[in-house]
Formats: structure tokens, sequence, C-alpha cells
């Protein structure tokens, strides 16, 4: 495998960052991931959007996007596979220990990893911790991730994929690395951003391609959910069969079937579409 790693093609043996990167010491750095079919990503100007939207947000200096594309383009071509985990990693570089930053700039590192195409259903957990919509990363796709992991942890300990969290006053947000669809009275809702949750790249198209509404929503209404859904970039739409041990419906349900068959003709017409 070859990763690139600030401005250089490196053997995946040869490649270093520095023991005091500021991603590394206290996880000052933001991240992508981009689904990468035969070599081509999906979706890559609005992920590099994003990027810069994280980029400031966290009050790093604005990514070098055409480094950033060159990057993407080298990897992928330099690592054939089918199907691809293209991973872009952007932090604040060699700094001192401690949250002050260096003053040598960001890191930049892109990889890839082979993965395989998700099952069209899934189980899924909730969990008592919450989400802050009022933090100061809320929105931000940071690598500061440890929240998640001990979230996901425990979904995988409980056989499923994924857990979902409510926000600080009750309302449903998203997962770990998801966002969340509900279908009630045969109308698709998901939460909205002002909720706390990521401004997922699927859940955007999804958005767009079904118009779906996005509602103030409580915790509680996935147990009244005619049918619930995730997006992300590795799941696109994926129906959830499952909560919390019990099973919901006969999924997918029909509004999930429309939502699966509509991403997927969409995204297959149009590999990078733009932003409204």
């Amino acid at each position: 495998m070859k990763v690139w790693v600030s401005g250089a093609l490196l053997e995946v043996e040869d490649a270093r960052v520095s023991v005091l990167d500021h991603g590394m010491t206290v996880g000052d750095g933001i991240f992508e991931t981009v689904k990468a079919v035969h070599g081509r990503p999906f979706a890559l100007t609005r992920h590099l959007e994003r990027l810069v939207r994280s980029a400031a947000g966290l009050g790093l200096p604005e990514p070098d996007l055409g480094e950033v594309r060159h990057a993407c383009a080298a990897v992928l071509a330099a690592n054939p596979m089918p199907l691809g985990r293209l991973r872009i990693t952007y932090t604040g570089g060699l700094s001192p220990l401690g949250s002050d930053r260096g003053t040598d700039g960001p890191t930049l590192v892109v990889a890839v990893g082979e993965t395989v195409r998700r099952p069209d259903s899934t189980s899924v957990i909730t969990v008592p911790w919450t989400r802050n919509e009022r933090g100061a990363l809320t929105g931000l796709k940071t690598t500061s991730y440890a929240e998640n992991v001990v979230a996901l942890a425990r979904a995988h300990r409980e056989g499923a994929s994924e857990a979902l969290f409510a926000n600080t006053v009750g309302q449903l947000c998203e997962g770990t690395g998801s966002n969340v669809f509900v279908v009630l009275d045969g109308e698709l809702h998901t939460p909205p951003l002002a909720s706390g949750c990521l401004a997922g790249v699927t859940r955007a198209l999804t958005v767009e391609w079904t118009g779906a509404k996005e509602t103030d929503l409580p915790f509680d209404v996935l147990d009244s959910a005619e049918e619930i859904f995730l997006t992300s970039t590795l799941r696109d739409v994926q129906a959830v069969v499952r909560l919390d041990g019990r099973g919901i419906g006969e999924a997918p349900g029909p509004v999930t079937m429309k939502a699966m068959r509509v991403f997927e003709e969409r995204a297959a017409a149009d590999p990078d579409p733009k932003s409204l």
C-alpha cells in the first residue's frame, strides 16, 4: 500500500507522522471518508467543501484543495481496488505538548483501504450518552472520535453495527458515524443540523433526492417510527431492522426501499454531485 504524507507518496512502511503531531497528542485534526469505486471517488467535491468548513471551524489553515485532489488521485492510482475507503486526514501538525499549536503548519495524510458493500439492513442500539448541540466542535468532522469508539464498541458487544445518540435536550441526533432517518405516517424525516448532527454528505443527498423533511424529533420517536434507516458514505442508505433488540416492521419498508433505489440510481448517474 502507498500513502500520501505531506507532499509525497510513500510505501506504508515508510510513512511517518511525528509523535508530537497535534492530531495525535490532542486530537487537533479533521478528516473525510470518501467512497471510491474502481478508483473513482464519489461526491469528492462535497467532501472537500466540508473539509474546508471543518478546518475553518477548528481554526486550521484552509487546506490546499489542489494538493488534496492530487493526493487522492495518486493514492487511488497506486492502490487499485474495486471498492475503497479513501481517508483524508488534516491535522494541526508538529506542535508543543499541550493545546497550543506549533508554527510548522498542518499535516496532510491520504490513505485508502479496501472494503466491501454493506448489507441492505442492519441492527442498531441506543446509548445513554448525549451529543452536545452547542459544543465548540458541533458539526465539525474532527479526529476527536473517542466518544464514538466507546459507543460503537458497545453496539458491537450487543450484536449491532451502530449506536444512536440523543442531544442534550432529548432530541434524536445521529449515530457514531451515520445520520438517521425515520418514517412517520408515511413521510420521511431526519433531524436538522441544529440538533447537533454532522452535516453528512450522504444525508444531504438523500434529503435532496427524496424530499425528506428536516424535523426536530424526540429521541423516543424511534419507538414509534414505521421505518428507520441510516445514511453514511459507506452505508449509502441502509435499513434498520432491529433497534435495541426488537424488530422494526417489515424492514426494509417501502419508503426505505424507494430511498435506496433513488440514491443508487442518482449516484450512478452523477459520481460527483455538486452542492445546490
